[in-house]
């Protein structure tokens, strides 16, 4: 009987406390319960381009993840940027590789039954290029491999999405575990990823979006 009214008691003080909370505009935690719900089904991880303004990037970020969001209709996305310099100071690619492979394994701990879409555009290719254990050094904003997606996870990794990617420029690509779900687009006429003279080219891929979205929708 006794433990049942300090039951009932701590039920009430708890109440309070979280009605109070809010009252004055205070943050709640919410249980790991709650956070797991709030997992959605994909994240979708966008490495932008060098100074490439936009939430997730304008050329390439945002409008594939508006494309991803009408291929991928009646499931839970969400989005990350990598937070990187994305700039052309010595070491910005790196920097990118290592804030993915962070985020990556931070959601896949916190989140179970989620899967991972990754998108680069320009320096951004060789960020996730360097994530997924291809260098991207000797490219143009490439950089060295500092961190890779862990074993466990890679198979959460439903797709690949690359544009502009430089070490194509170089002759290297995409090979291993990764290859059959990677999309490596390449303008025509593109200096970035194949040597061509059109400058414009590289700035044309938010036409590419809808073909990058239904590859990676027949994947995760």
């Amino acid at each position: 009987m006794l433990r049942s009214i300090i039951k009932r008691r701590r039920t009430r003080i708890a109440v309070a406390a979280v009605t109070l909370a809010g009252g004055l505009g205070l943050a709640v935690v919410p249980s790991l319960a709650d956070a797991a719900t709030a997992c959605a089904e994909i994240d979708v991880v966008v490495a932008r381009g060098t100074g490439e303004p936009g939430t997730l990037g304008v050329i390439v970020g945002d409008p594939v993840f508006a494309a991803l969001r009408r291929a991928l209709a009646g499931r839970t996305l969400s989005n990350h940027a990598v937070d990187y310099p994305a700039s052309l100071a010595p070491g910005s690619a790196s920097i990118g590789n290592r804030a993915l492979v962070d985020h990556v394994a931070d959601q896949a701990a916190g989140c179970p039954d989620q899967r991972f879409i990754l998108v680069g555009y320009s320096q951004g290719a060789n960020v996730v290029d360097n994530s997924i254990g291809v260098s991207s050094a000797g490219a143009s904003v490439g950089g060295r491999i500092v961190a890779e997606i862990p074993a466990e996870i890679e198979p959460r990794v439903g797709a690949v999405l690359l544009f502009g990617n430089p070490i194509r420029a170089i002759g290297r690509s995409v090979t291993g575990v990764f290859q059959d779900r990677t999309l490596d687009i390449c303008a025509s006429g593109d200096p970035v990823c194949g040597g061509g003279r059109r400058a414009i080219a590289h700035l044309s891929y938010a036409r590419d979006a809808t073909t990058a979205a239904t590859f990676a929708a027949r994947r995760v």
